[in-house]
């Protein structure tokens, strides 16, 4: 199975896939983890993104697609992916689609949490204090959620016009959200 877990940053999308994971045995790709993993390394590549992701920037098509390609393997013999924070644009997307068909896959499900902006900041804030991620202080957090309401929201038609879709309320508890996400996985 793959799957792609939609919603705005801080909307709980890595701690529903990292349930996901251990719970079916999915292989979670998470684009922003990837992008942190290369900042940490300190490598040319980390740099750029550290500068870009620090402002709340969005890293560039080819950047993020070739990290996730690189990864489809893993994800192949794990039996499924579950794509976090990709894809973020129609590109990305339709390069996703591509990527898969090649392997004889497809995506299966597409989920969408949703989060009121309120309860956003709130979660972003309580994580910037808790970990201090730099993408996640208040400057850069309303660019990225600008940039998914500009750049990803509107994937949303392409995915429903698949019939893919499913919206889960994202507001409730961690457990609530995660039922609702399994009945619309074994639905």
């Amino acid at each position: 199975m793959n799957l792609i877990l939609f919603g705005p940053p801080a909307a709980g999308k890595g701690t529903q896939a990292k349930r996901l994971v251990e719970g079916r045995g999915m292989v979670q790709l998470s684009t922003g983890d990837m992008l942190r993993e290369a900042i940490a390394s300190g490598s040319e590549l980390g740099k750029q993104c550290q500068a870009i992701m620090s402002e709340g920037g969005l890293i560039a098509d080819d950047i993020v697609i070739a990290l996730i390609e690189a990864r489809l393997k893993e994800a192949e013999d794990a039996g499924g992916a579950i794509f976090d924070g990709f894809p973020r644009t129609l590109g990305q997307a339709q390069a996703l689609d591509a990527m898969l068909a090649k392997l004889g896959k497809q995506i299966d499900h597409v989920v969408r949490l949703k989060v009121d902006d309120a309860a956003l900041l709130e979660r972003v804030a309580k994580r910037y204090a808790d970990q201090g991620r730099p993408d996640d202080n208040p400057e850069s957090f309303k660019v990225r959620l600008d940039a998914y309401n500009r750049n990803t929201a509107p994937l949303l038609p392409y995915y429903a016009d698949k019939g893919l879709l499913t919206e889960v309320d994202g507001m409730g508890a961690i457990e609530t959200v995660a039922a609702a996400i399994d009945a619309a996985l074994d639905a």
